[in-house]
C-alpha cells in the first residue's frame, strides 16, 4: 500500500516555492531584455528550462509514488498580419477562419474543462462547458483534436464524460438534460434524456455494461444499460431531498463517480463531503469522509478515480489538493494546494488514471491538464528493496506490506 510519510510534503512545497522564485526572476530577466515585447523572439522561456521531472511525492529520500510529468492547457498562437480576424470562440475551438495555411493556423485554449477520460490509445479526452467542445490530445505526439459545437453535436453547457471499450464515448450536457453518443469515429449515434434534470459526472461498467450518471439536480445516481437502446435501469438515492439528505445511501448533490474492478461504485457526494460506495446492484456498502480542512478531510470533493491497486483518489474542488485512499477510507498521501505551479491547482475538478499509471487532473482557473505518473506498490516495493540492498550484492524479492507499513508475507503464486 502507499504509506503517508511525516514532513515529506512540507520538503515538496519548499521545492515548489523555490521553483517558483526562480521562475519568477527568469521571467523578470526577459523583460528587462526587450520590455516592448512580451517575450524575446528565438529565446527559449525560462519556464521551459526548468526540469519538473525532479517534483515527486512523497520528496526523497523516501520511495517517490507521484511524479509530475506534464501538463496542457493552450497552443502557441501563429498569427498573420493579413489573417482575417475570427471571434473569441473560434480562436478557444480552433475553429479555422477563412483560407487555412500552416501560418494562420488557430490554435486552441482550455477555459473550464471537467470531465476526463483515456482511450486505448493513450489519447486524453476532456470536456470544455465554457468552449462547447471535447478536446482530444495525443500526449505522444501532441496532436489536438476537438468535437465541436455546431459541428459534430449541439452543445449548451457539457461536463463529464466517459469511455467504454469499444472507444465509444459519453457527453453529458447538464443545460440539454442528456447524454450524447459518440462513435469511435466520433459520430452521434444517440442521446439519453429519460429521468434526466442536470446530468455532470459519468463512468461506465466495463464489464457489467452499466452506464452510471450523477444527477445533482436529482441528488441521485441513474444507472443506464450502456449499450442501446440505453435503458434506465434503476437509480440510487432518493430524489427530491433539496441536498439536504445526509442518511447513508442518498446524496446531497453527487458530481463524479468511478468503478473498481470487481464493479464497485465510488461516488463523491461533494455537499455532504464525503465518498458513498455501492456494489454493482446498487445496495449501499460504506462511506468515508467528513467535511474539515485536515488530511483525510473534504471541502467539496469532485473527481474521482482508482488506480491499478484499488487506491481511490479524490480530488477537492476547494482545497485544491489531490488525496489518496485504501479502499476503506484511509488516508494514504496526498498532494497539492492553491497555486500555478506543478502539482499545485487552482479550482479542482476532474480526475481519470489510465491504464499506463497517468494520473489526469483538470482545472479551471486556468484551465489546465496536469498529468501525473503513479507508481504501482510492486514498483515502489521493488524500488524500496533496490535501494535497501547492500551495494554490490543484488535486491532481495519485495515483499508484501500491510496497511501500516509492517512487512507480511508476500501473497502465494
Amino acid at each position: 500500500m502507499i504509506r503517508k510519510p511525516s514532513n515529506v510534503f512540507r520538503r515538496s512545497q519548499q521545492v515548489l516555492v523555490l521553483l517558483s522564485a526562480v521562475a519568477l526572476l527568469g521571467a523578470g530577466s526577459l523583460q528587462a531584455k526587450d520590455k516592448k515585447k512580451k517575450t524575446v523572439p528565438g529565446q527559449q522561456n525560462v519556464l521551459e528550462l526548468l526540469d519538473y521531472s525532479k517534483i515527486v511525492w512523497p520528496n526523497p529520500p523516501a520511495v517517490a509514488r507521484i511524479r509530475y510529468e506534464s501538463y496542457f492547457s493552450g497552443e502557441k498562437r501563429q498569427t498573420k498580419q493579413n489573417a482575417q480576424k475570427s471571434s473569441w470562440m473560434d480562436r478557444l475551438s480552433g475553429v479555422a477562419v477563412g483560407q487555412a495555411t500552416p501560418s494562420d493556423k488557430t490554435y486552441f485554449q482550455l477555459v473550464q474543462p471537467y470531465g476526463i477520460d483515456v482511450d486505448a490509445e493513450g489519447r486524453i479526452y476532456v470536456a470544455d462547458g465554457k468552449v462547447l467542445a471535447v478536446f482530444i490530445f495525443n500526449p505522444a505526439t501532441g496532436e489536438v483534436d476537438l468535437i465541436k459545437n455546431g459541428q459534430h453535436a449541439r452543445f449548451k453547457l457539457i461536463s463529464g464524460l466517459a469511455l467504454d471499450d469499444a472507444g465509444n464515448l459519453f457527453v453529458s450536457d447538464s443545460e440539454l438534460r442528456h447524454v450524447l453518443v459518440f462513435d469511435k469515429q466520433h459520430h452521434v449515434q444517440a442521446s439519453i434524456s429519460q429521468g434526466m434534470v442536470r446530468p455532470a459526472g459519468l463512468a461506465v461498467d466495463k464489464v457489467n455494461r452499466f452506464l452510471y450518471v450523477c444527477d445533482p439536480g436529482l441528488d441521485q445516481v441513474l444507472v443506464y444499460d450502456a449499450d442501446p437502446p440505453y435503458k434506465l435501469l434503476r437509480t440510487i438515492g432518493k430524489a427530491g431531498g433539496k441536498h439536504e439528505l445526509t442518511t447513508p445511501g442518498d446524496f446531497s448533490y453527487p458530481t463524479n463517480a468511478a468503478v473498481d474492478k470487481d464493479g464497485n461504485l465510488y461516488v463523491s457526494d461533494t455537499f455532504n463531503n464525503r465518498i458513498e460506495v455501492f456494489d454493482a446492484d446498487g445496495e449501499f456498502i460504506r462511506q468515508f469522509g467528513k467535511a474539515g480542512d485536515g488530511p483525510g478531510y473534504f471541502a467539496r470533493p469532485k473527481g474521482i478515480a482508482l488506480d491499478s491497486d484499488g487506491h481511490v483518489w479524490v480530488g477537492d474542488a476547494v482545497q485544491d489538493r489531490v488525496q489518496v485512499f485504501s479502499p476503506e477510507g484511509r488516508l494514504l498521501i496526498w498532494m497539492g494546494g492553491h497555486g500555478l505551479l506543478p502539482g499545485q491547482f487552482s479550482s479542482l475538478e476532474g480526475l481519470a488514471i489510465d491504464k499506463q499509471n497517468r494520473v489526469i487532473t483538470s482545472e479551471q482557473f486556468p484551465g489546465r491538464i496536469q498529468i501525473f505518473r503513479y507508481f504501482t506498490d510492486a514498483e515502489a516495493e521493488t524500488e524500496r528493496a533496490r535501494s535497501e540492498a547492500p551495494a554490490g550484492k543484488p535486491a532481495a524479492a519485495p515483499v508484501a506490506r500491510s496497511a501500516g507499513g509492517a512487512p507480511t508475507p508476500a501473497p502465494p503464486n
